[in-house]
C-alpha cells in the first residue's frame, strides 16, 4: 500500500482520491480472504469483486465505476500488469432520480435558522452553485468583489467562474478581516503556511505564506499535513456545515431530504425558473455536457404548476 500511495502522489492525485483508491484496493484484497497477492490475481477476481458489489451490496453505478477505476490504477500503474479492456462484471443498476430541490421560500426558511460562519458558507454555496468542497477550498484571492464573481477550483481540474451575491459582501469582508488577523498571528508564531499544489509550491516558494492564498474559511486549529507532516492551518471540516444545515432543516419542519449539495441543485433550478438561459447555467455549474444541466428542467416549479392533475377533469 505504501507503493500505491507513492504512485498516486507521483501522478498528483488528490489526498481524498488517494484515500478512496487505497480503501477500494484493501476491500478487494479482503474480499478474496487475503489468500492471494493482487499480482497473482487478475480479470477473473476483479469481475467477481465488482459483481459482488452490484448483486450483494447493491451499490450505485458510480460506486462500482469508482471501484473499477481504483483497481485499474493498481494493475496498470502500480503492478504494471495488463488486465485487458473487456472486464465484464454484473453491472450495478443505473437509477436516475431527479434532484431534491427546495423552493425559494424553503431556502429562506433554512438560512434563517443558521448563523455565523455556517450561514455565510451556505449563502456562498447557494448564491454561486458551489459544491461543498469547492466552498471550503476557496482562497482569499478567489473572491472578486469588483466583478461579483467567484473563481471556483472545480473537481477534476475544471475551474470556472460563478456568481458572488453583493448581499453578502459585508459579511465576507468581515470574514476576510478575521482571516487576515488569524494569518498574522500564525506568522508571528512561526507558522502561516497553507497547502499549495506541488507545482505551485515549487514555482512560488513563498506563496504559501501570502495572505491571498489563505483559505476564506480556515480551521480553528493548526493540523499536521498527512503527506508532508508540516503543521499548517487547513480549511474547516465539511462535517461542521453538514451538521449545521441538518439542524436548520429540522427546525423548519421541512421533510425533504436536504443536504449541502441540495443548495447547488436549488441554485441551478431557481436560475432556470427565473428565465436564465440553460447554457449560462451550464457554464456556472461547470457541467461538461448540457444534458447534465437539463435534469433540473424536470424539477422546475413553473413546469409542474402549469400542469393540472387529471383528477380535476373528471
Amino acid at each position: 500500500m505504501d507503493q500505491v500511495r507513492q504512485v498516486l502522489r507521483y501522478h498528483h492525485y488528490s489526498y481524498r482520491t488517494e484515500q478512496t483508491y487505497c480503501d477500494w484496493i484493501i476491500r478487494f484484497v479482503k474480499f478474496h480472504s487475503n489468500q492471494k497477492h493482487p499480482k497473482d490475481m487478475g480479470k477473473t477476481e476483479i469481475e467477481a469483486f465488482l459483481s459482488h458489489l452490484a448483486t450483494n451490496r447493491k451499490v450505485a453505478t458510480s460506486t462500482q465505476r469508482q471501484a473499477l477505476n481504483a483497481l485499474v490504477f493498481l494493475y496498470k500503474q502500480v503492478l504494471d500488469k495488463t488486465i485487458g479492456n473487456d472486464i465484464a462484471p454484473v453491472k450495478a443498476k443505473k437509477r436516475r432520480r431527479p434532484p431534491v430541490v427546495m423552493t425559494k421560500t424553503e431556502v429562506r426558511q433554512v438560512l434563517n435558522q443558521m448563523k455565523g460562519t455556517h450561514l455565510l458558507m451556505a449563502k456562498v454555496m447557494y448564491g454561486g452553485g458551489l459544491r461543498l468542497m469547492e466552498c471550503l477550498r476557496l482562497r482569499v484571492m478567489d473572491l472578486d468583489f469588483a466583478k461579483s464573481q467567484v473563481y471556483v477550483r472545480g473537481k477534476g481540474g475544471k475551474d470556472r467562474f460563478t456568481t458572488l451575491s453583493p448581499s453578502i459582501y459585508d459579511d465576507l469582508e468581515t470574514q476576510l478581516l478575521r482571516v487576515k488577523k488569524l494569518h498574522e498571528t500564525d506568522l508571528d508564531a512561526g507558522y502561516g503556511d497553507v497547502y499549495l499544489p506541488e507545482a505551485l509550491a515549487r514555482k512560488y516558494r513563498n506563496a504559501s505564506k501570502e495572505y491571498r492564498w489563505q483559505y476564506v474559511f480556515p480551521a480553528k486549529k493548526l493540523s499536521k499535513d498527512p503527506r508532508s507532516e508540516t503543521f499548517r492551518r487547513h480549511h474547516v471540516l465539511e462535517s461542521g456545515l453538514q451538521k449545521a444545515l441538518k439542524i436548520a432543516v429540522g427546525r423548519t419542519g421541512i421533510t425533504k431530504r436536504v443536504g449541502t449539495h441540495t443548495l447547488r441543485h436549488c441554485f441551478a433550478t431557481h436560475l432556470l425558473e427565473d428565465g436564465v438561459n440553460i447554457r449560462v447555467v451550464q457554464e456556472l455549474m461547470g457541467h461538461v455536457d448540457v444534458k447534465t444541466t437539463e435534469i433540473y428542467t424536470h424539477v422546475m416549479q413553473k413546469d409542474i404548476q402549469a400542469v393540472n392533475s387529471p383528477l380535476e377533469t373528471l
